[in-house]
C-alpha cells in the first residue's frame, strides 16, 4: 500500500526496501518518496537511479544520496552541485574527474 509505505520512509529512508518491486519501480511514486527521503534512492529500481530528474530531487532533499545515482549521473557536474549544496561530503561519491574541480570544491567547502 503506498500510503503505509511513504509513511513508512518518512520515518527512515531504509523501509523503501521493503517495498514490492513495482512501487520501486513506479516513477511517480518514487518521486513522493524520494521528495521525503532522499536516501530511498538506493532502493529504487535501476532505470530511475538513472533518471536525472528524480536523481537531482533525491540530491536536493539529501546530497548524500548521489552515491546511489548511477555511474552517468555521478560524473554529471550539475547533478553533483546539486548534491554538493546540500551536503559537501556528497563529493567524495561524484565521478573521479569532478572530485579536483575547482568550482565544485568550493561549493562543498562554502556551500
Amino acid at each position: 500500500d503506498e500510503e503505509v509505505v511513504l509513511a513508512s520512509v518518512a520515518s527512515c529512508a531504509q523501509a523503501f526496501q521493503y517495498a514490492s518491486e513495482d512501487l520501486r519501480g513506479r516513477h511517480g511514486f518514487v518521486q513522493e518518496v524520494v521528495r521525503e527521503a532522499g536516501l530511498a534512492l538506493q532502493f529504487a529500481s535501476k532505470p530511475l537511479r538513472a533518471d536525472r530528474d528524480l536523481v537531482v530531487l533525491a540530491v536536493q532533499q539529501d546530497g548524500l544520496a548521489l552515491e546511489y545515482a548511477s555511474e552517468d549521473l555521478r560524473a554529471d557536474r550539475e547533478v553533483v552541485r546539486e548534491a554538493v549544496q546540500v551536503n559537501g561530503l556528497a563529493l567524495w561519491d561524484a565521478a573521479e574527474h569532478l572530485k579536483q574541480d575547482p568550482g565544485l570544491l568550493a561549493v562543498a567547502r562554502w556551500g
